[in-house]
């Protein structure tokens, strides 16, 4: 962190809640370069040899640790592709935090594809934390793609966090599970567009063993002239229970669409989806107004709720 200019531990706060060098593991990539990396004596990371990324080996039983592999771009026209392959154990426990900054203030635009997979093993435990952040006042814009694979053992548990609040112009967020029998995945997307940025999120979950579940939770809101595609396939292939839900708020001139898809292959598939797209309620903008915040105020405090 040192080393890092001031704009990129800025970024880094913001993606990763850091505000000094992590304990544990860590990679920071700073303008398509590492810029730090720490191992443990149960946690590996290895650059690639075919191409941009790194594999990250946790070893089996390992308990409380973390993992931290923020990006931040702070230099306008770069654009990068990387490739980070997780492999956890069996019976571990272990949190990894990621996340990508982009501040552009220049005439190029500037864009981080990162793809993730995670091979999780047999009755393992992952949090996974993700949040992409944008600023800067140039006119080029920022771009994430992020592509998440999970591949997930028997009686292993995934609990992801998928965060984008500000400052991405263009994103399409695209997420493909495999659970096996007793697995079980939790996602849950806090989404915020405003003026003329486009998000689309694209969940996939295939239900292959016995009584695995999932559970797709989207909350969302849409300002000004911005889009938003949420899309989720849930696939039942076996016994298995999956639920999928998009809430999202719309406001001035902004456009949301919500895409179910349910596919039971199996009589014992239990799928549900629920979605539910609308204003802030006229009460509720009421009821804040009454106690003294003005109306801009009011709107804020109900998203700032509703995004929690």
């Amino acid at each position: 962190m040192e080393q890092m200019d001031q704009i990129q531990k800025q970024l880094i706060e913001e993606v990763a809640d850091l505000h000094t060098m992590p304990e544990g593991a860590y990679n920071i990539r700073a303008n398509g370069k590492s810029a730090a990396r720490n191992t443990t004596a149960n946690i590996d990371i290895v650059s690639k040899t075919d191409k941009s990324g790194i594999d990250i080996k946790i070893k089996d039983g390992t308990k409380n640790e973390s993992v931290h592999i923020p990006v931040v771009l702070s230099e306008s026209g770069i654009k990068e592709t990387v490739y980070n392959d997780f492999y956890v154990g069996e019976d571990c426990d272990v949190t990894i935090v990621a996340g990508c900054g982009i501040h552009n203030c220049g005439t190029q635009d500037s864009q981080h594809d990162g793809v993730h997979r995670f091979f999780v093993g047999k009755n393992s435990k992952l949090r996974y934390v993700e949040k992409h952040y944008g600023e800067g006042d140039g006119r080029a814009k920022r771009i994430l793609n992020p592509v998440t694979e999970v591949y997930q053992e028997e009686g292993s548990y995934v609990d992801m966090e998928m965060v984008q609040i500000k400052g991405v112009d263009s994103t399409v967020r695209t997420t493909k599970a495999e659970l096996k029998a007793r697995a079980t995945l939790v996602v849950h997307e806090r989404l915020m567009t405003h003026g003329e940025q486009t998000a689309t999120s694209v969940y996939e979950v295939q239900l292959n063993g016995e009584d695995s579940s999932t559970d797709v939770i989207s909350r969302s809101v849409a300002k000004d002239s911005s889009e938003q595609i949420f899309e989720a396939s849930i696939v039942g292939n076996n016994k298995c229970s999956g639920h999928a839900e998009c809430d999202a708020i719309i406001m001035d001139k902004a456009h949301v669409v919500a895409v179910p898809k349910l596919d039971a292959k199996n009589v014992d598939a239990a799928l549900i989806h629920e979605a539910a797209i609308g204003k802030i309620a006229g009460e509720q903008l009421i009821k804040l107004m009454s106690l003294g915040l003005t109306e801009a105020e009011a709107e804020e405090q109900i998203i700032n709720g509703f995004l929690k």
